[in-house]
């Protein structure tokens, strides 16, 4: 039986988010304006679904000045990581009845 959506993770842009953090290695972030371009978003938008993915505990949100500028970087936690197993695996588990599977 599928499980509901994680609703956190389920909106299109959070999800976009969750998927970069994810192929990254554990305990590893990418940086804001890299998270930027490889999900298209805006600064306010990523700024606002960010701060919904931290409220949920599913990233880390760390900030630091490299060369005066600063820079902020977003690493998904193990809940996160968790949290986005399982709504792939009922993504998959959609699709694989979709297919008779």
């Amino acid at each position: 039986m599928v499980e509901p959506f994680d609703e956190i993770i389920h909106q299109p842009l959070r999800l976009r988010i969750m998927a970069a953090l994810n192929a990254m290695p554990a305990k590893t972030g990418l940086e804001f304006t890299r998270l930027k371009s490889l999900t298209g978003a805006t600064d306010g938008n990523l700024g606002a679904h960010i701060e919904t993915l931290s409220k949920a505990g599913y990233v880390a949100v760390e900030k630091a000045f490299v060369a005066k500028r600063p820079q902020t970087t977003v690493i998904q936690t193990s809940a996160g990581r968790a949290a986005f197993a399982r709504h792939v695996a009922h993504l998959r588990e959609i699709i694989d009845r979709a297919e008779g599977g």
